[in-house]
Protein backbone atom coordinates (compact mmCIF):
# COMPACT_ATOMS: atom_id res chain seq x y z
CA UNK A 1 0.00 0.00 0.00
CA UNK A 2 1.16 3.51 -0.76
CA UNK A 3 -0.39 6.82 0.52
CA UNK A 4 -0.11 10.25 -0.43
CA UNK A 5 -1.45 13.78 1.35
CA UNK A 6 -3.54 15.69 -1.46
CA UNK A 7 -5.29 19.15 0.36
CA UNK A 8 -5.10 16.81 3.62
CA UNK A 9 -7.10 13.95 1.78
CA UNK A 10 -5.63 10.81 1.11
CA UNK A 11 -4.80 9.34 -2.42
CA UNK A 12 -4.14 5.28 -1.77
CA UNK A 13 -3.00 2.99 -3.78
CA UNK A 14 -3.51 -0.94 -2.58
CA UNK A 15 -3.79 -4.42 -4.22
CA UNK A 16 -6.42 -6.43 -2.86
CA UNK A 17 -10.36 -7.63 -3.92
CA UNK A 18 -12.53 -3.90 -4.34
CA UNK A 19 -15.51 -6.50 -3.37
CA UNK A 20 -13.82 -6.70 -0.14
CA UNK A 21 -12.87 -2.99 0.55
CA UNK A 22 -14.54 -0.86 3.62
CA UNK A 23 -14.81 2.22 1.83
CA UNK A 24 -18.45 4.16 2.08
CA UNK A 25 -18.52 3.39 -1.48
CA UNK A 26 -16.61 1.03 -4.13
CA UNK A 27 -16.57 1.45 -8.61
CA UNK A 28 -17.87 -1.15 -10.73
CA UNK A 29 -16.35 -0.50 -13.73
CA UNK A 30 -19.80 -0.42 -15.97
CA UNK A 31 -20.76 -1.06 -19.54
CA UNK A 32 -23.43 1.39 -21.07
CA UNK A 33 -26.51 -1.04 -20.15
CA UNK A 34 -25.22 -1.82 -16.44
CA UNK A 35 -25.41 -5.80 -17.18
CA UNK A 36 -22.62 -6.68 -14.55
CA UNK A 37 -22.24 -10.17 -16.19
CA UNK A 38 -18.31 -11.02 -15.58
CA UNK A 39 -15.10 -8.94 -14.56
CA UNK A 40 -15.01 -6.83 -11.64
CA UNK A 41 -19.01 -6.20 -11.84
CA UNK A 42 -19.75 -10.13 -11.94
CA UNK A 43 -17.67 -10.55 -8.68
CA UNK A 44 -19.78 -7.26 -7.56
CA UNK A 45 -22.90 -8.64 -7.97
CA UNK A 46 -21.80 -12.29 -7.06
CA UNK A 47 -20.61 -11.44 -3.84
CA UNK A 48 -23.35 -8.40 -2.79
CA UNK A 49 -26.61 -9.98 -4.67
CA UNK A 50 -29.10 -9.91 -7.26
CA UNK A 51 -29.99 -6.47 -5.49
CA UNK A 52 -27.70 -4.55 -7.31
CA UNK A 53 -28.40 -5.76 -10.58
CA UNK A 54 -32.09 -4.92 -10.02
CA UNK A 55 -31.54 -1.45 -8.77
CA UNK A 56 -29.25 -0.95 -11.78
CA UNK A 57 -32.09 -2.52 -14.25
CA UNK A 58 -34.24 0.54 -13.04
CA UNK A 59 -31.29 3.09 -14.85
CA UNK A 60 -31.45 1.63 -18.53
CA UNK A 61 -28.38 3.16 -21.05
CA UNK A 62 -25.81 5.11 -19.08
CA UNK A 63 -23.35 7.08 -21.51
CA UNK A 64 -19.78 6.46 -21.50
CA UNK A 65 -18.30 9.31 -19.08
CA UNK A 66 -21.49 9.11 -16.68
CA UNK A 67 -21.97 7.70 -12.97
CA UNK A 68 -24.98 5.75 -11.31
CA UNK A 69 -25.63 4.91 -7.81
CA UNK A 70 -27.19 1.71 -6.48
CA UNK A 71 -27.06 -0.13 -3.16
CA UNK A 72 -24.04 -2.13 -2.10
CA UNK A 73 -26.26 -5.11 -1.14
CA UNK A 74 -24.25 -7.66 0.95
CA UNK A 75 -21.06 -6.15 0.26
CA UNK A 76 -19.00 -3.60 3.38
CA UNK A 77 -19.53 -0.78 1.27
CA UNK A 78 -22.88 0.69 1.54
CA UNK A 79 -22.70 1.83 -2.16
CA UNK A 80 -21.79 0.85 -5.67
CA UNK A 81 -20.99 3.99 -7.69
CA UNK A 82 -21.49 2.31 -11.65
CA UNK A 83 -19.30 4.30 -13.88
CA UNK A 84 -19.25 3.80 -17.25
CA UNK A 85 -15.48 4.31 -19.15
CA UNK A 86 -14.60 4.29 -22.69
CA UNK A 87 -13.52 0.87 -25.11
CA UNK A 88 -9.81 1.35 -26.33
CA UNK A 89 -10.44 2.59 -30.14
CA UNK A 90 -13.76 4.50 -29.62
CA UNK A 91 -11.88 7.88 -29.73
CA UNK A 92 -11.86 10.27 -26.48
CA UNK A 93 -10.56 7.76 -24.19
CA UNK A 94 -8.38 10.04 -22.31
CA UNK A 95 -11.42 12.67 -21.80
CA UNK A 96 -14.08 9.70 -21.28
CA UNK A 97 -11.85 7.67 -18.24
CA UNK A 98 -11.54 11.25 -16.86
CA UNK A 99 -15.49 12.05 -16.98
CA UNK A 100 -16.21 8.63 -15.53
CA UNK A 101 -13.78 9.37 -12.47
CA UNK A 102 -15.35 12.89 -11.94
CA UNK A 103 -18.51 11.98 -12.59
CA UNK A 104 -18.35 8.74 -10.01
CA UNK A 105 -16.42 11.19 -7.28
CA UNK A 106 -19.23 13.98 -7.34
CA UNK A 107 -21.68 11.31 -6.50
CA UNK A 108 -19.79 10.30 -3.49
CA UNK A 109 -19.54 14.19 -2.63
CA UNK A 110 -23.04 14.33 -3.76
CA UNK A 111 -24.24 11.30 -1.06
CA UNK A 112 -21.37 12.94 1.68
CA UNK A 113 -19.18 10.02 1.90
CA UNK A 114 -15.84 10.23 2.87
CA UNK A 115 -14.35 6.99 0.90
CA UNK A 116 -14.20 5.40 -1.70
CA UNK A 117 -12.71 2.49 -3.74
CA UNK A 118 -11.93 2.55 -7.34
CA UNK A 119 -10.47 -0.24 -9.68
CA UNK A 120 -8.37 0.30 -12.93
CA UNK A 121 -11.96 1.44 -14.86
CA UNK A 122 -11.57 0.22 -18.69
CA UNK A 123 -8.23 -1.65 -18.40
CA UNK A 124 -10.03 -5.32 -18.58
CA UNK A 125 -12.16 -6.08 -21.16
CA UNK A 126 -12.33 -2.94 -22.86
CA UNK A 127 -8.93 -2.92 -23.41
CA UNK A 128 -7.21 0.53 -22.34
CA UNK A 129 -3.74 0.50 -21.68
CA UNK A 130 -2.68 0.31 -17.86
CA UNK A 131 -0.39 3.45 -18.60
CA UNK A 132 -3.06 5.51 -19.57
CA UNK A 133 -5.64 4.02 -17.05
CA UNK A 134 -3.11 4.86 -14.35
CA UNK A 135 -2.09 8.11 -15.57
CA UNK A 136 -5.44 9.53 -16.12
CA UNK A 137 -7.56 8.33 -13.08
CA UNK A 138 -4.68 9.75 -11.07
CA UNK A 139 -4.62 12.49 -12.44
CA UNK A 140 -8.19 12.83 -12.29
CA UNK A 141 -8.17 12.22 -8.83
CA UNK A 142 -5.20 14.88 -7.48
CA UNK A 143 -7.18 17.67 -9.44
CA UNK A 144 -10.38 17.02 -8.02
CA UNK A 145 -9.21 16.84 -4.28
CA UNK A 146 -7.03 19.83 -5.24
CA UNK A 147 -9.30 22.14 -6.66
CA UNK A 148 -13.09 21.31 -4.73
CA UNK A 149 -14.03 21.01 -1.25
CA UNK A 150 -15.49 17.34 -1.09
CA UNK A 151 -16.75 15.36 2.07
CA UNK A 152 -14.56 12.98 0.14
CA UNK A 153 -11.16 12.28 2.65
CA UNK A 154 -9.95 8.93 1.10
CA UNK A 155 -9.65 8.02 -3.06
CA UNK A 156 -8.06 5.16 -2.99
CA UNK A 157 -7.43 2.68 -6.40
CA UNK A 158 -7.85 -0.68 -5.47
CA UNK A 159 -6.12 -3.28 -7.99
CA UNK A 160 -6.29 -7.02 -8.40
CA UNK A 161 -3.30 -7.98 -10.10
CA UNK A 162 0.55 -7.28 -9.38
CA UNK A 163 1.08 -5.87 -13.04
CA UNK A 164 -1.45 -3.09 -12.44
CA UNK A 165 -0.59 -2.22 -8.94
CA UNK A 166 3.06 -1.47 -9.74
CA UNK A 167 1.81 0.61 -12.85
CA UNK A 168 -0.39 2.71 -10.61
CA UNK A 169 2.44 2.81 -7.81
CA UNK A 170 4.92 3.81 -10.31
CA UNK A 171 2.71 6.80 -11.67
CA UNK A 172 1.39 7.83 -8.44
CA UNK A 173 5.28 8.35 -7.42
CA UNK A 174 6.02 10.14 -11.02
CA UNK A 175 2.88 12.58 -9.69
CA UNK A 176 4.89 13.86 -6.34
CA UNK A 177 8.46 14.16 -7.85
Amino acid sequence: MVEKQVKGKVLRIVKGDITERETEAIVNPANNYLKHLGGVAGAIVKKGGSIIQEESDRFGYVETGQAVITSAGNLKAKYVIHAVGPKWGEGQEREKLASALKNSLFLANEYGLRSISVPAISSGIFGVPKELVAEVLISTAIDFLRERQTSIELIEFCLFDDETYEIFKEKLAQFFE
